[in-house]
């Protein structure tokens, strides 16, 4: 099942906008955990291609994934401002910690809600069930993810297989 989708509500509020492949994204400030540079990761065999394996935060294995390829967008190398934006996601089994990988972040904005627009309505398979809303910032579209509803239950399942092979591992 999956967990409510946070609520559009008539409030302010801040938005951490980030670049993948040229695009501006943005994630409620409020769901980032930390920003911090690139590392390797642990590989973890079997993983869907997008989760580049998992990294030890302060204790806490958290998946990590490479958003350009969960869209589908042409590989970069990781360079300097290549950044990993550690953040939380809510599922039917509670809260996860998670890493995305993204081109660069931008900046922090706040918003008023009214100022979302709804996503567009692309059909079953268009990718929108994912999309907050969308908002203009400085004539440049923003597309707000909805972190749960994009890779929630994979990453879980992942998550899930990493915390059984920690714990065979530490056995």
């Amino acid at each position: 099942m999956h967990s409510p989708t946070p609520s559009l509500d008539a409030t302010a509020r801040q938005i951490l906008t980030f670049v993948l492949g040229g695009q501006t994204y943005g994630i409620d400030i409020l769901r980032v955990q930390e920003i911090r540079g690139w590392s390797t990761v642990t590989k973890i065999p079997h993983a869907p291609a997008h989760v580049l394996g998992v990294l030890n935060l302060r204790g806490s294995i958290v998946p990590i994934l490479d958003l350009r390829r969960r869209f589908a967008l042409e590989h970069a190398e990781y360079t300097a401002v290549t950044v990993i934006i550690v953040t939380s996601i809510v599922t039917a089994s509670g809260r996860r910690d998670f890493g995305v990988v993204v081109d660069g972040v931008s900046d922090v904005v706040d918003i008023d809600a009214a100022q979302i627009k709804p996503a567009p309505e692309l059909g079953a398979h268009g990718g929108a069930d994912y999309i907050l809303g969308l908002l203009c910032i400085d004539e440049r579209m923003v597309v707000l993810l909805d972190f749960d509803r994009l890779i929630g239950a994979e990453l879980v399942q992942t998550a899930d297989t990493t915390d059984s092979a920690a714990s065979v591992d530490a056995a």
